[in-house]
């Protein structure tokens, strides 16, 4: 969908097997394990890309390494991509807050470019893939100046604006 997604988060917690179902459902892998991350040409964004021995084979536990083009063609990898957006996948944690309204976006600071950044907690049943498409497609609305937090938070002010307010 044009939005490169970076994973993170520590060894076992899933990453592969995210990117592996994103693959599955017609999505690119550009990496796995290592991520080199430059700034691009005009210096404002960021591209990565994997280093030239491991590029485009994937590492599962269970099953071992595979090399992703022989698997799901050539269409199913790309050698480098922009990174606009930071998913880091963790644990689900009773006491941790996590976000639930997302009115505003936060960041993180990459080779001194703020990339907009989410945190996945991790349930059973979790589907991560699914997941990582609506945070890419809710990315892709952002660049336009669209966001379904922004739609619901003006429907709360414009009722609670429209209503006559009675003094007792």
């Amino acid at each position: 969908m044009g939005v490169g997604v970076l994973l993170r988060g520590p060894s076992g917690i899933g990453k592969s097997e995210c990117a592996l179902e994103l693959v599955r459902r017609g999505h690119r892998l550009v990496a796995d394990d290592i991520v080199r991350i430059r700034r691009d040409c005009d210096g404002s964004g960021l591209l990565g890309t994997a280093p030239e021995l491991i590029r485009h084979f994937m590492e599962i536990r269970g099953i071992g390494l595979l090399h992703i083009p022989d698997l799901y063609g050539s269409e199913a990898v790309v050698k480098e991509a922009a990174v606009s957006l930071v998913i880091r996948l963790e644990a689900w944690r009773e006491e941790a807050e996590y976000e639930r309204v997302g009115l505003l976006r936060p960041t993180q600071n990459i080779a001194g470019i703020e990339i907009p950044s989410l945190v996945f907690p991790l349930r059973p049943a979790a589907n991560m893939a699914t997941l990582v498409e609506a945070a890419a497609r809710d990315e892709l609305r952002r660049r336009e100046g669209l966001s379904g937090a922004e739609m619901l938070n003006d429907r709360f002010r414009n009722s609670v604006d429209a209503k006559p307010v009675s003094r007792s």
